[in-house]
Protein backbone atom coordinates (compact mmCIF):
# COMPACT_ATOMS: atom_id res chain seq x y z
CA UNK A 1 0.00 0.00 0.00
CA UNK A 2 1.28 3.46 -0.95
CA UNK A 3 0.03 6.51 0.96
CA UNK A 4 0.76 10.09 -0.08
CA UNK A 5 -0.21 13.14 1.95
CA UNK A 6 -1.54 15.62 -0.65
CA UNK A 7 -3.00 18.19 1.75
CA UNK A 8 -2.08 18.89 5.37
CA UNK A 9 -1.21 21.95 7.42
CA UNK A 10 2.59 21.72 7.58
CA UNK A 11 5.08 21.81 4.71
CA UNK A 12 7.50 18.92 4.16
CA UNK A 13 8.75 19.37 0.56
CA UNK A 14 7.67 21.29 -2.54
CA UNK A 15 3.95 20.63 -2.04
CA UNK A 16 1.81 23.53 -0.83
CA UNK A 17 0.42 23.03 2.71
CA UNK A 18 -3.00 24.24 3.86
CA UNK A 19 -5.44 23.63 6.69
CA UNK A 20 -7.22 20.45 5.59
CA UNK A 21 -6.69 16.80 4.75
CA UNK A 22 -6.31 14.76 1.58
CA UNK A 23 -4.54 11.40 1.38
CA UNK A 24 -3.94 9.47 -1.84
CA UNK A 25 -3.91 5.71 -1.23
CA UNK A 26 -2.94 3.11 -3.80
CA UNK A 27 -3.51 -0.60 -3.22
CA UNK A 28 -3.46 -3.62 -5.52
CA UNK A 29 -7.18 -3.08 -6.22
CA UNK A 30 -7.87 0.61 -5.69
CA UNK A 31 -6.78 4.20 -6.18
CA UNK A 32 -8.38 6.14 -3.35
CA UNK A 33 -8.67 9.67 -2.06
CA UNK A 34 -9.46 9.98 1.63
CA UNK A 35 -10.84 13.51 1.99
CA UNK A 36 -10.41 16.27 -0.58
CA UNK A 37 -8.98 19.21 1.36
CA UNK A 38 -10.56 22.69 1.41
CA UNK A 39 -10.41 23.52 -2.32
CA UNK A 40 -8.55 22.55 -5.51
CA UNK A 41 -5.17 22.28 -3.72
CA UNK A 42 -5.32 18.46 -3.66
CA UNK A 43 -5.49 18.48 -7.46
CA UNK A 44 -2.61 20.93 -7.88
CA UNK A 45 -0.40 19.00 -5.44
CA UNK A 46 -1.34 15.70 -7.13
CA UNK A 47 -0.18 17.13 -10.45
CA UNK A 48 3.21 17.95 -8.90
CA UNK A 49 3.54 14.26 -8.03
CA UNK A 50 2.20 13.01 -11.39
CA UNK A 51 -0.83 11.45 -9.72
CA UNK A 52 -3.70 11.21 -12.20
CA UNK A 53 -6.88 12.12 -10.30
CA UNK A 54 -9.04 10.92 -13.19
CA UNK A 55 -7.91 7.36 -12.39
CA UNK A 56 -9.15 7.45 -8.78
CA UNK A 57 -11.95 4.91 -8.31
CA UNK A 58 -12.99 5.59 -4.69
CA UNK A 59 -13.34 8.73 -2.58
CA UNK A 60 -14.13 8.80 1.13
CA UNK A 61 -15.16 12.10 2.74
CA UNK A 62 -14.60 11.66 6.46
CA UNK A 63 -17.19 14.23 7.58
CA UNK A 64 -19.19 17.20 6.39
CA UNK A 65 -16.66 20.01 6.98
CA UNK A 66 -15.22 22.10 4.18
CA UNK A 67 -11.56 21.46 5.04
CA UNK A 68 -12.19 17.78 4.26
CA UNK A 69 -14.65 18.02 1.38
CA UNK A 70 -14.17 21.49 -0.10
CA UNK A 71 -12.39 20.04 -3.14
CA UNK A 72 -15.43 18.01 -4.22
CA UNK A 73 -16.45 20.30 -7.09
CA UNK A 74 -12.92 20.19 -8.50
CA UNK A 75 -12.84 16.41 -8.16
CA UNK A 76 -16.14 16.00 -10.02
CA UNK A 77 -14.84 18.22 -12.82
CA UNK A 78 -11.95 15.83 -13.56
CA UNK A 79 -13.38 12.44 -12.56
CA UNK A 80 -16.86 11.23 -13.54
CA UNK A 81 -16.52 7.56 -12.59
CA UNK A 82 -15.35 7.28 -8.95
CA UNK A 83 -17.80 6.46 -6.18
CA UNK A 84 -17.81 9.02 -3.38
CA UNK A 85 -18.84 7.61 0.01
CA UNK A 86 -20.31 9.88 2.69
CA UNK A 87 -22.51 9.38 5.73
CA UNK A 88 -26.20 10.11 5.17
CA UNK A 89 -26.13 13.55 6.79
CA UNK A 90 -22.77 14.79 5.50
CA UNK A 91 -24.42 17.59 3.50
CA UNK A 92 -26.42 18.99 6.43
CA UNK A 93 -25.73 22.49 7.79
CA UNK A 94 -22.56 22.71 9.89
CA UNK A 95 -21.18 25.80 11.59
CA UNK A 96 -18.50 27.02 13.91
CA UNK A 97 -18.71 29.88 16.38
CA UNK A 98 -15.66 32.02 17.05
CA UNK A 99 -16.09 34.97 19.43
CA UNK A 100 -19.88 34.75 18.92
CA UNK A 101 -19.50 34.93 15.14
CA UNK A 102 -21.20 32.06 13.33
CA UNK A 103 -19.56 30.75 10.15
CA UNK A 104 -20.76 28.01 7.79
CA UNK A 105 -18.17 25.24 7.44
CA UNK A 106 -20.25 22.59 5.67
CA UNK A 107 -19.99 21.07 2.22
CA UNK A 108 -21.32 22.60 -1.00
CA UNK A 109 -24.97 21.58 -0.88
CA UNK A 110 -25.39 22.13 -4.63
CA UNK A 111 -23.43 18.89 -5.10
CA UNK A 112 -25.39 16.60 -2.77
CA UNK A 113 -27.50 15.01 -5.52
CA UNK A 114 -24.59 14.13 -7.78
CA UNK A 115 -24.96 10.54 -9.02
CA UNK A 116 -21.40 9.62 -8.02
CA UNK A 117 -22.20 10.11 -4.33
CA UNK A 118 -23.04 7.00 -2.30
CA UNK A 119 -24.84 7.69 0.98
CA UNK A 120 -24.27 5.17 3.76
CA UNK A 121 -25.67 4.70 7.24
CA UNK A 122 -23.19 3.92 10.02
CA UNK A 123 -20.66 1.12 9.38
CA UNK A 124 -20.39 -0.10 5.78
CA UNK A 125 -18.33 -2.70 3.93
CA UNK A 126 -17.28 -1.58 0.44
CA UNK A 127 -15.36 -4.75 -0.43
CA UNK A 128 -12.81 -7.11 1.11
CA UNK A 129 -10.19 -4.33 1.16
CA UNK A 130 -12.20 -1.28 2.21
CA UNK A 131 -14.66 -0.71 5.06
CA UNK A 132 -16.16 2.35 6.76
CA UNK A 133 -16.54 2.67 10.53
CA UNK A 134 -18.38 5.00 12.87
CA UNK A 135 -18.04 5.56 16.61
CA UNK A 136 -20.43 6.32 19.43
CA UNK A 137 -18.49 6.17 22.72
CA UNK A 138 -17.03 9.21 24.44
CA UNK A 139 -13.55 8.57 25.89
CA UNK A 140 -11.41 11.75 26.02
CA UNK A 141 -13.56 13.82 23.63
CA UNK A 142 -11.85 16.85 22.13
CA UNK A 143 -12.35 20.05 24.16
CA UNK A 144 -12.59 21.92 20.84
CA UNK A 145 -15.73 20.09 19.70
CA UNK A 146 -17.71 22.60 21.77
CA UNK A 147 -17.21 25.28 19.09
CA UNK A 148 -18.87 23.15 16.38
CA UNK A 149 -22.59 23.19 15.63
CA UNK A 150 -25.19 21.71 13.31
CA UNK A 151 -28.58 22.82 12.11
CA UNK A 152 -30.38 25.32 14.31
CA UNK A 153 -27.81 26.07 17.01
CA UNK A 154 -27.33 22.47 18.18
CA UNK A 155 -23.94 21.14 19.22
CA UNK A 156 -22.58 18.83 16.54
CA UNK A 157 -22.86 15.15 17.48
CA UNK A 158 -20.58 14.13 14.56
CA UNK A 159 -22.96 11.47 13.33
CA UNK A 160 -21.68 12.49 9.88
CA UNK A 161 -18.14 11.27 10.70
CA UNK A 162 -16.68 8.03 9.32
CA UNK A 163 -13.27 6.41 9.15
CA UNK A 164 -11.77 4.17 6.49
CA UNK A 165 -10.02 0.87 7.15
CA UNK A 166 -7.81 -0.35 4.29
CA UNK A 167 -6.67 -3.95 4.55
CA UNK A 168 -3.68 -5.13 2.55
CA UNK A 169 -0.28 -6.16 3.93
CA UNK A 170 -1.20 -4.16 7.03
CA UNK A 171 -4.49 -2.75 8.25
CA UNK A 172 -4.44 1.06 8.06
CA UNK A 173 -7.17 3.21 9.59
CA UNK A 174 -7.72 6.74 8.21
CA UNK A 175 -9.64 9.00 10.59
CA UNK A 176 -9.89 12.58 9.28
CA UNK A 177 -10.26 14.74 12.42
CA UNK A 178 -11.27 12.01 14.90
CA UNK A 179 -13.98 14.29 16.32
CA UNK A 180 -15.46 11.26 18.07
CA UNK A 181 -12.07 10.69 19.68
CA UNK A 182 -9.41 8.47 18.17
CA UNK A 183 -9.70 5.96 21.02
CA UNK A 184 -13.46 5.66 20.56
CA UNK A 185 -12.92 5.08 16.85
CA UNK A 186 -10.23 2.45 17.40
CA UNK A 187 -12.43 0.64 19.89
CA UNK A 188 -15.37 0.71 17.45
CA UNK A 189 -13.43 -0.89 14.60
CA UNK A 190 -13.95 -4.63 14.79
CA UNK A 191 -10.71 -5.41 12.97
CA UNK A 192 -7.03 -5.30 13.86
CA UNK A 193 -5.47 -1.86 13.27
CA UNK A 194 -1.71 -1.70 12.63
CA UNK A 195 -1.45 1.99 11.67
CA UNK A 196 -3.78 4.94 12.30
CA UNK A 197 -3.46 8.11 10.20
CA UNK A 198 -5.35 11.33 10.86
CA UNK A 199 -5.87 14.33 13.11
CA UNK A 200 -6.78 14.27 16.81
CA UNK A 201 -8.51 17.70 16.96
CA UNK A 202 -6.36 19.03 19.78
CA UNK A 203 -6.21 22.66 18.70
CA UNK A 204 -8.25 25.59 17.42
CA UNK A 205 -6.15 26.99 14.55
CA UNK A 206 -8.18 30.20 14.27
CA UNK A 207 -7.69 31.19 17.91
CA UNK A 208 -4.31 29.42 18.18
CA UNK A 209 -5.43 27.58 21.29
CA UNK A 210 -4.25 24.10 22.25
CA UNK A 211 -5.38 21.32 24.56
CA UNK A 212 -4.12 21.82 28.09
CA UNK A 213 -1.23 19.83 29.52
CA UNK A 214 -3.41 17.81 31.88
CA UNK A 215 -5.56 16.63 28.98
CA UNK A 216 -2.51 15.93 26.81
CA UNK A 217 -0.87 13.91 29.57
CA UNK A 218 -3.96 11.74 29.89
CA UNK A 219 -4.11 11.45 26.10
CA UNK A 220 -0.43 10.43 25.90
CA UNK A 221 -0.89 7.74 28.53
CA UNK A 222 -3.88 6.39 26.64
CA UNK A 223 -1.83 6.25 23.39
CA UNK A 224 0.64 3.96 25.14
CA UNK A 225 -2.11 1.40 25.75
CA UNK A 226 -2.29 0.66 22.02
CA UNK A 227 0.28 -1.35 20.06
CA UNK A 228 -0.46 0.25 16.67
CA UNK A 229 1.56 3.15 15.22
CA UNK A 230 -0.10 6.60 15.11
CA UNK A 231 0.61 9.08 12.29
CA UNK A 232 -1.10 12.30 13.24
CA UNK A 233 -1.48 15.63 11.42
CA UNK A 234 -3.79 18.57 10.64
CA UNK A 235 -6.00 19.47 13.62
CA UNK A 236 -3.67 17.88 16.18
CA UNK A 237 -1.30 20.84 15.99
CA UNK A 238 2.48 20.80 16.17
CA UNK A 239 2.60 21.87 19.84
CA UNK A 240 0.33 19.05 21.06
CA UNK A 241 2.16 16.59 18.79
CA UNK A 242 5.49 17.62 20.31
CA UNK A 243 4.08 17.01 23.79
CA UNK A 244 2.54 13.64 22.86
CA UNK A 245 5.64 12.37 21.06
CA UNK A 246 8.06 13.09 23.92
CA UNK A 247 9.20 9.71 25.26
CA UNK A 248 6.58 8.05 23.08
CA UNK A 249 7.89 6.26 19.98
CA UNK A 250 4.52 5.07 18.62
CA UNK A 251 3.37 8.52 17.40
CA UNK A 252 4.77 10.32 14.34
CA UNK A 253 3.72 13.33 12.23
CA UNK A 254 2.45 12.92 8.66
CA UNK A 255 3.46 16.15 6.91
CA UNK A 256 2.11 17.49 3.63
CA UNK A 257 4.18 15.83 0.89
CA UNK A 258 5.26 12.81 2.94
CA UNK A 259 4.68 9.29 1.65
CA UNK A 260 4.48 5.88 3.28
CA UNK A 261 4.73 2.36 1.92
CA UNK A 262 3.25 -0.31 4.18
Amino acid sequence: MKIQCLVENVKYNNLVPKHGVCFYIETSKHKILFDLGPDDLFFRNANLLNIDISKVDTVIISHGHVDHGGGLRTFLSVNNTAKIYVQRNAFDDYYTKVLFIKAYIGLDQDLKNNNQIVYVDNDFVIDDELSLWTAKKNILPSPFNRALYKGNNLLDDFSHEQSLLVKENKNVLFTGCSHHGVFNILDAVKERVDIQIGGFHLCNPVLKKYAKCQYLEEFKNKLKEYDNVFYTCHCTGIKPFTYLSKDNSNIKYFYCGMSLEV
